[in-house]
This record gives C-alpha cells, sequence and structure tokens, in this order.
C-alpha cells in the first residue's frame, strides 16, 4: 500500500512539475529544478500569489474511486508585513465511478497583522449516497443495499468564520453556517426512517454562533508546536432563513509537540460535537470525514453527539545535507463514539477502532499534499487532499 501511494504523489509531483517547467530546453534538468526552486522562493518572500495544479486518482468507501483536479493557492495579504503568514485556499473537483460530482474549498486567511483571520468551508457533493439511519446500532447492523440504504443525496454547504484576535493567541468570532440535504430516488429503507420523513421536505439549515478560541500553533495548517482550543455554540433557527431550529456545541483540543528534531512530530486531538433541540438527518454529528476517523464511510454513523481522539505522529525526512525534504509519512491511532446524550446513562454507545498511514509531500512551504490511508472496522479508505488532517 506505501509502494502504491509513493507511486501516486511521484506521478503528482511530475505533473506539477511539468506544468510549471518553462525553462529553456538548453538547460540541464538539475539547473531547471533549481531554477524553478529559486522562482517559487523569491515569490514566498515577496508575498505573492502562488498556485500549484493537481490531478490525482482517489478512492473514499462512500464515494469509490474518483479522479479529481483542483490546486493549492497561497499568498500575503499584506505582501509588505514580513511577519504575517502566508494565507491559503486549497481547491478540488471530483468525479466518481459512482457518478457523483463533488468540489470543495477551505479558506485559511491572515489580515492586519494577524489581528483578524478569516476561514471557510465550501463543499457541494451530487451522488448516490447510503444512509443508514441514526444510532449506532443502525450503523453497525441496517445492511448496505439498494432497498435498504440507498438514496440520492444533494448536498452543499457555506460556513465562513470571523475571528479578532482579542490578545496574543486569543480570539473571540462569529460562525456563520448555511448548509442543504435533500434526499430523492430513496429506497424503501430509507423512505421509511422517521428522520428522513420529517426532515426530507425541510432541507436548509442556517445558523449563527460564537467562537472562543486559543491558538497558539506555530503553522495552523502544519503545526509542529502549539496548543489549539476551540469551542463554539451555534444557533439554528427559521428567523435567519432556514427550516429548522435546533443548536449545536462544539469543543475541539489539539496539542503538538516537535520531539528529537524539527520534523517530528507529534499530534493529538480530541473533539466532540453535540446537537440539541431538532436536528436534522443532515446536521447530525458523523465520523468517517477525511478529517476524523479516516476509513470509515462518511454517514455511516451519525447521532446528535459525537467524540473522538486520535495521536498522530508525522515524520518529514531529510536532505543529504540534513536539511528538511519535501517528502514525510504519518501514522494515526484513534477511536470514537457517536450518541444521544439522553442516553449516556445507559452505556449503550459503541466504539470504533481507527488507525492508518499516509504519505505527506510539501507542495508549497508547509502546506501539503496528503495521501491516507485509514482502516476501521471491516473497512478502509483511499483519501487524497491538502494540509493535514487536523
Amino acid at each position: 500500500m506505501m509502494k502504491y501511494m509513493i507511486a501516486v504523489f511521484s506521478f503528482l509531483v511530475l505533473f506539477t512539475g511539468k506544468m510549471y517547467s518553462q525553462e529553456p530546453e538548453s538547460l540541464s534538468k538539475e539547473q531547471k529544478k533549481v531554477m524553478k526552486a529559486r522562482k517559487k522562493a523569491e515569490k514566498v518572500e515577496q508575498g505573492k500569489f502562488i498556485i500549484s495544479p493537481i490531478a490525482a486518482p482517489g478512492y473514499t468507501p462512500e464515494l469509490g474511486a474518483m479522479v479529481a483536479v483542483g490546486g493549492l493557492t497561497s499568498f500575503k495579504t499584506n505582501p509588505r508585513d514580513s511577519l504575517i503568514l502566508r494565507s491559503s485556499l486549497p481547491f478540488t473537483m471530483g468525479y466518481t465511478t459512482t457518478g457523483a460530482l463533488v468540489a470543495n474549498a477551505i479558506l485559511t486567511s491572515y489580515w492586519f497583522g494577524d489581528k483578524l483571520r478569516i476561514y471557510g468551508d465550501f463543499w457541494y457533493k451530487d451522488m448516490p449516497d447510503h444512509y443508514w439511519g441514526v444510532g449506532y446500532e443502525n450503523g453497525m447492523t441496517v445492511p448496505k443495499s439498494d432497498s435498504t440504504t440507498a438514496y440520492n443525496r444533494k448536498w452543499w454547504w457555506i460556513n465562513p468564520r470571523f475571528l479578532y484576535q482579542v490578545k496574543k493567541n486569543l480570539f473571540v468570532g462569529l460562525n456563520v453556517d448555511y448548509n442543504y440535504t435533500g434526499g430523492s430516488e430513496a429506497s424503501e429503507g430509507v423512505a421509511s426512517d422517521p428522520y428522513y420523513r420529517d426532515f426530507n421536505d425541510r432541507p436548509l439549515n442556517s445558523g449563527l454562533g460564537l467562537i472562543a478560541r486559543y491558538d497558539s500553533r506555530d503553522i495552523p495548517v502544519d503545526a509542529r508546536t502549539g496548543v489549539y482550543v476551540d469551542l463554539r455554540a451555534t444557533f439554528y433557527t427559521t428567523a435567519l432563513g432556514g427550516d429548522n431550529n435546533y443548536q449545536i456545541y462544539l469543543v475541539d483540543y489539539r496539542h503538538f509537540l516537535t520531539v528529537k528534531r524539527p520534523g517530528m512530530t507529534i499530534a493529538l486531538q480530541a473533539k466532540t460535537r453535540i446537537g440539541k433541540g431538532n436536528v436534522p438527518y443532515g446536521e447530525m454529528s458523523m465520523l468517517g470525514t477525511p478529517f476524523d476517523l479516516r476509513g470509515y464511510t462518511w454517514g455511516r454513523f451519525r447521532d446528535k453527539g459525537m467524540f473522538y481522539f486520535l495521536a498522530e505522529y508525522r515524520h518529514t525526512f531529510l536532505k543529504s545535507d540534513g536539511s528538511l525534504g519535501k517528502h514525510g509519512a504519518v501514522a494515526w491511532i484513534g477511536s470514537g463514539t457517536i450518541f444521544n446524550r439522553e442516553d449516556l446513562t445507559q452505556n449503550n454507545n459503541g466504539w470504533l477502532p481507527n488507525f492508518g498511514v499516509g504519505y505527506r509531500f510539501e507542495l508549497q512551504p508547509r502546506m501539503n499534499l496528503r495521501l491516507d490511508y485509514g482502516i476501521g472496522r471491516e473497512t478502509t479508505g483511499i483519501y487524497f487532499n491538502f494540509n493535514q488532517a487536523f
């Protein structure tokens, strides 16, 4: 598996390199490589806009095999500010063997000397999908088939977040969330589900919330040191144009430690998300995304609440001269569960084991392509994405 992952990324590196190779043919391959690296370093130093285009195959349990195209863009909001971090906007579009059309972009940006940070998640999926229902037991026992779980799902999510730095490493801000989940061509099993019947004709959700965050990470998209604590309370209401009324509370803790030398990092995460009120089936807390328990089908395990923890080791390999290279590898282990907080006293929630390995290639300074192979209980997945999982 690791050989396959390295081979895929070798193709990506060659593809990207050819798209940027505009130097005269008379130059040697090594001279072209040095010249390209120098030009990119100059752009980074000057805070200029950079885009690195990519095309790659991929596979996830819910989407099947896919071909994705996209790119990693980065820039400085103020090129004259030598201290401000580079902002980034990776984006991908893909088409899968199941007939799904997917697209996403994830913004991380720094403004006004880092007094303001603007983040954003923008997703779209139109795909044949499967819905097992709500709760751990349904996720484990309902058989996946055209008659029990199949339906077509259209989903989009627009989630900008604005954070103001009130003192060093301490931020407060606003969470804006608009999302839509609409099902069609539902199989008998899906059409009879009480959550699907109650909420499928109310697909739009709109929410506004507060964020309190402590963030001492050195580079948020590729942290090697620091602590991150994110607290959110978001209120969804028909008063904002949505179809449903409910609340979502989130706590996300991460800790990053450099061991022995730079490029050898231990990353730890514990996260919980709890819904209250009439939470639609599409807004339930889920495990199995490309950013948590990689290897499970996204949407198979859902309930009002979820909790998971991960421990990941990240290793950047050294060049022959002892400096950090562009290639890296990761390995992680973790577990998680979904639950309804009103039933916690019954101790009836089950735990999902998770572990995996991945390959990293530094496409731009401290910004990576990643290829992860995750293993869950009787399921696996391969994920192509940008930057670290968390």
